[in-house]
């Protein structure tokens, strides 16, 4: 459920609003009295339920709650380090459930990393706490975790995700880039149906370092990166100037686009599918989405959150669990 003082409990109530009908069917793991009580949830039926078994036969009804009751209440846009370990719970039996296969996959509505931190709360971010928790699971593949962000026309990756730009650059290695890589084209081939996937590398700096005069990560770095992919069996091409690499003309030539730092990944997809850009970890024992935006606590609690990016992201992971299935 993320945050419950976040959009998390609306959106996730109005995701079952437009859902209920033709599915995907999910259950939310969380705090039941949250989703009763949220923006449009008086219209929005919430049953407790025991597990995904009885969440299955109730879902066309009813919005199917794993509840995990909160111990203090929630003020809507004031998030509160109360509710971490709570928080925390959900994640993780999320987590259980779909390793255990008894969900076809996890989908993460946004969390504050602030509230969790001051309880002790060690990762960046939901991403590195699920790799921690699945990092003793057996996974037939490149290993993740790698953040793919895909909206229409347009799914990118990252070799760096949440670093200060001036941070980057020491980050980068080709070791990195060869692995984001390797699972991006794994992903492409697995998760999406697309059996011979071409891979798009940007540059890091402009005009992908003009033959070195500005900057030389492309010849020390990227290239090597590339050429080492395409020895691998990855159609990957690159590296290119990330000024050029998004336009649909560009878009066409590729199926994914593996860029180096956040802003340069993500400016893009927002530019294109603001509300509907989806999240989406690769290289995982399980399949994991999110909405591809945080918990807005600016505007929790006044029905104003659109739901399209937690519908999508619900809709891509049922999408890439029957892909695996298969």
């Amino acid at each position: 459920m993320g945050d419950p003082a976040g959009v998390g409990p609306e959106i996730t109530v109005r995701a079952w609003a437009a859902l209920h009908k033709t599915g995907p069917a999910f259950m939310v793991i969380g705090d039941a009295l949250s989703l009763a009580s949220a923006w449009g949830g008086a219209d929005v039926p919430v049953e407790k339920v025991t597990g995904p078994a009885e969440a299955a036969q109730v879902f066309k009804k009813a919005l199917p709650v794993l509840d995990i009751p909160l111990q203090t209440p929630v003020v809507a846009g004031q998030p509160s380090p109360a509710h971490a370990n709570q928080i925390v719970r959900w994640i993780e039996t999320g987590a259980g459930l779909a390793l255990s296969g008894d969900v076809a996959g996890l989908v993460t509505a946004p969390i504050a990393k602030a509230s969790l931190y001051a309880t002790g709360f060690r990762f960046p971010g939901h991403t590195e706490f699920l790799e921690e928790l699945v990092a003793d699971q057996s996974y037939d593949g490149a290993r993740g975790p790698v953040m793919m962000l895909a909206a229409a026309g347009l799914r990118v990756t990252l070799a760096t995700i949440h670093l200060p730009i001036s941070a980057v650059p020491a980050a980068l290695t080709v070791e990195k880039i060869v692995t984001v890589g390797l699972v991006t084209a794994q992903a492409l081939r697995r998760d999406f149906g697309i059996p011979e996937p071409r891979l798009a590398v940007s540059g890091l700096n402009p005009h992908a370092g003009e033959s070195g005069s500005l900057g030389r990560e492309e010849i020390t770095l990227i290239d090597p990166a590339v050429r080492a992919l395409r020895d691998l069996g990855v159609n990957a091409f690159g590296p290119l100037p990330a000024d050029t690499l998004f336009h649909e003309g560009a878009r066409a030539t590729y199926d994914a686009a593996l860029c180096m730092f956040h802003d340069q990944a993500l400016i893009p997809v927002k530019m294109l599918d603001f509300y509907g850009g989806v999240n989406i970890t690769l290289g995982l024992p399980i399949v994991r989405t999110s909405p591809d935006h945080g918990t807005a606590f600016d505007i929790a609690g006044r029905g104003v959150a659109r739901a399209d990016s937690m519908i999508a992201a619900i809709r891509m992971a049922r999408s890439i669990a029957d892909r695996r299935a298969a």
